[in-house]
């Protein structure tokens, strides 16, 4: 009978240690993530049924993160998340470009564009909506903020059918280290000569502040990078409307 209490004593015991370790190994866990096999079971919890084609551990605005790309179907998503809390912190898929048909028949106009764009993101406030040709496909791409994100969709515009989808984090600038929005604003248009401004975004690009300005002139659209601190431009990218 002691022998018997004596082994039910160490497996009582055994049993209570492994208990632990797996309590706390699910709280570490929850409170970010160490390994890049942690990262792997967050992605494959949130794109169910997919596969990992890569994972990078890396620095965005001087906080540590993990971004990893995925493929299911006909789609191909990207995830970032946080490594100190193990947080989702940008989240987007696109149709692979094979998959993506011209399409036929007339393009769809711009408020059922907006319509549609509004059952994806419900409530959302439509901060930019423009048409350009790309690949050989027409495409209306359009920007959304509700709360503290920022959504870009881009639709196939003759048959409606969403072809990327993607959110992000709102990032703020302080108003007293840089230039804002509206000096922004005023070294775009002075550079391309006038035009309409549609869109002003602050952002970082490989830790650099930078406010990002899309200006509509005539048939060609421009989007221009620049330093949110020094004021000069960084990269100016010019499209035609039409492609």
């Amino acid at each position: 009978m002691k022998k018997r209490s004596k082994w039910a004593a160490i497996i009582l015991m055994v049993c209570f240690v492994f208990t632990n370790v797996l309590c706390f190994s699910e709280t570490a866990f929850a409170k970010g993530i160490t390994s890049v096999s942690q990262a792997k079971k967050l992605a494959k919890k949130q794109v169910k049924g997919a596969r990992i084609i890569e994972v990078e551990k890396d620095y965005e605005d001087g906080i540590r993160v993990y971004e990893i790309r995925m493929l299911k179907g006909k789609k191909e998503y990207d995830l970032t998340y946080r490594a100190s809390d193990a947080k989702l912190i940008s989240y987007g898929w696109e149709t692979q470009l094979w998959y993506v048909k011209r399409g036929s028949g007339k393009i769809i106009s711009m408020s059922k564009c907006k319509k549609l764009a509004g059952k994806e993101v419900p409530n959302g406030k439509i901060t930019h909506i423009s048409r350009k040709r790309s690949d050989g496909i027409d495409i209306y791409k359009v920007k959304i903020q509700k709360g503290s994100k920022k959504y870009e969709l881009k639709f196939h515009a003759r048959t409606g059918k969403l072809l990327e989808y993607e959110w992000d984090f709102v990032k703020k600038a302080d108003s007293s280290k840089y230039i804002g929005e509206k000096r922004a604003k005023q070294i775009a248009l002075k550079e391309v000569g006038g035009g309409r401004v549609v869109k002003v975004e602050f952002d970082k690009d490989d830790g650099i502040p930078v406010y990002d300005v899309e200006v509509v002139d005539d048939e060609l659209e421009y989007e221009i990078k620049i330093h949110a601190v020094k004021g000069t431009i960084l990269e100016i990218d010019v499209d035609s409307i039409y492609d």
